[in-house]
């Protein structure tokens, strides 16, 4: 079930970036006078057709729905009827070739204006950015942070929720801000500029910053009640049960969830000895963790097991941030743009070599989080859409050939030269092109498949 739920978001969200995507070139090929012949989402046998008259585009949903196309009228690929040469994609000016091909990628990013705009105004739910507590020799503690500081804004940036703080600071890392400014406030109201010094080092990875900074999020003290449990979770197959409360584990009293959960994550493949209390009456039972590897390669311990929190305790965690429909516009422009500069820094990181190919992500990895995002609600899915539309814009615009990108390099070349690049030459660029884009696709695959195992 869970498989089908994922797989279903995913296969909405594919169809949602890739009919906006070439919608952008099949509306602007029309506005400058190219004929359309078919409109294409998914690859592959067409489960459905419409055409309003023979002359008309063709609109197909296809079988494969991992991609879409839009099919101009192009002498390049096909015999072309004398009375659609005026209507030729290649025989049009050069700025309406490159107004056609560059629609694409600008109508994903477009996309995600609206898609983060759309999420200011229905509001964020978050955790506070209050600081639960500080690791020892963390870049934290080095900076001065304190439990029960409340984090106000990073380099100026307002972050109204700890995801917000956490995701500013990762972008200003991966920008190159190795000294990053933090407002806090204490729990007396004074208001402290904390100093955050990095490294190169420090920003290989999401989780290398996140460990090395050392700040956990502030939570309630919450009972160890065990909630939801994971059907192929060994905790389930050791027989724990909604509603059991953690009274010891191997003697020790459990008092919390957070002592709880470092406990087990500290014994992988460790068995447990825990006293439970079920229905008022006390018992033993026996479990083992499952030994998972996190990116960092630290094994951690997990049950596949979540809390049971009263609903009160949890609103008590959480706020909720939302701007006016005129204020949120420029906002979700902002972000916009700090996503697709962030996106093409850590790819210059990646090829460099001063950041891990870890951070790649493949169709797997996408239709997990595809399916998280919705679990997650309205807001999260929208969130998950901008991003992804935001790096869809982005990949289509690198100079690569068969991407948009390295349609628009050859139309420069051109602009400069006076006349198009040689069909031969433009072809040998594509097959280098679609090589380089396949092995890049097979690492992703590799990755997604390694982190499956894991």
């Amino acid at each position: 079930m869970d498989t089908l739920h994922t797989l279903f978001y995913f296969i909405v969200a594919i169809a949602v970036l890739v009919a906006f995507h070439e919608f952008g070139h099949f509306w602007v090929a029309r506005k400058v006078g190219v004929k359309v012949i078919r409109f294409s989402i998914g690859f592959g046998k067409p489960l459905w057709t419409w055409q309003k008259t023979p002359n008309d585009t063709e609109f197909v949903v296809a079988a494969i729905p991992l991609g879409g196309y839009v099919k101009m009228v192009d002498e390049r690929e096909e015999a072309v009827n004398p009375e659609d040469l005026p209507y030729a994609f290649n025989r049009q000016p050069l700025l309406s070739r490159t107004a056609v091909v560059a629609a694409g990628p600008v109508f994903n990013l477009l996309l995600a204006v609206v898609l983060f705009w759309s999420v200011l105004v229905i509001g964020e739910v978050g955790v506070k950015p209050l600081v639960g507590g500080v690791e020892t020799g963390s870049l934290a503690e080095q900076a001065g942070f304190v439990k029960g500081d409340e984090i106000l804004s990073v380099n100026d940036t307002v972050t109204p929720t700890w995801i917000a703080a956490l995701d500013t600071l990762l972008s200003l890392a991966i920008d190159g801000e190795y000294e990053i400014r933090v407002l806090t406030k204490a729990i007396d109201d004074s208001q402290q500029i904390r100093l955050i010094q990095l490294s190169e080092q420090d920003v290989q990875t999401p989780e290398t910053l996140h460990k090395r900074l050392g700040l956990k999020p502030w939570m309630p003290t919450i009972k160890p009640i065990i909630g939801k449990l994971l059907e192929d979770g060994v905790a389930k197959q050791a027989g724990l049960q909604s509603g059991d409360l953690i009274v010891s584990a191997d003697g020790a009293a459990i008092s919390d969830w957070q002592q709880w959960v470092d406990y087990v994550q500290a014994r992988p493949d460790v068995e447990i000895k825990l006293l439970l209390e079920r229905n008022g009456a006390q018992l033993p039972l026996s479990i083992t963790p499952r030994k998972e590897q996190q990116s960092d390669g630290k094994a951690v311990g997990k049950i596949g097991a979540g809390v049971d929190a009263p609903k009160e305790m949890l609103d008590a965690m959480l706020v909720k941030h939302a701007l006016s429909p005129w204020d949120a516009l420029p906002v979700a422009g902002q972000r916009v743009w700090f996503y697709a500069v962030t996106t093409l820094k850590m790819m210059g990181k990646m090829l460099v070599g001063s950041a891990s190919v870890n951070n790649l992500s493949g169709p797997i990895s996408i239709a997990q989080y595809a399916g998280q995002s919705a679990d997650m609600g309205l807001t999260a899915f929208l969130k998950f859409l901008g991003l992804v539309s935001v790096s869809l814009g982005v990949l289509n615009l690198l100079p690569v050939p068969v991407l948009d990108g390295g349609h628009l390099l050859f139309f420069a070349i051109e602009a400069i030269k006076g006349s198009p690049i040689p069909e031969k030459m433009q072809l040998y660029f594509q097959q280098a092109g679609m090589l380089l884009l396949m092995l890049l696709m097979a690492l992703a695959m590799f990755l997604d498949i390694d982190r499956l195992f894991q």
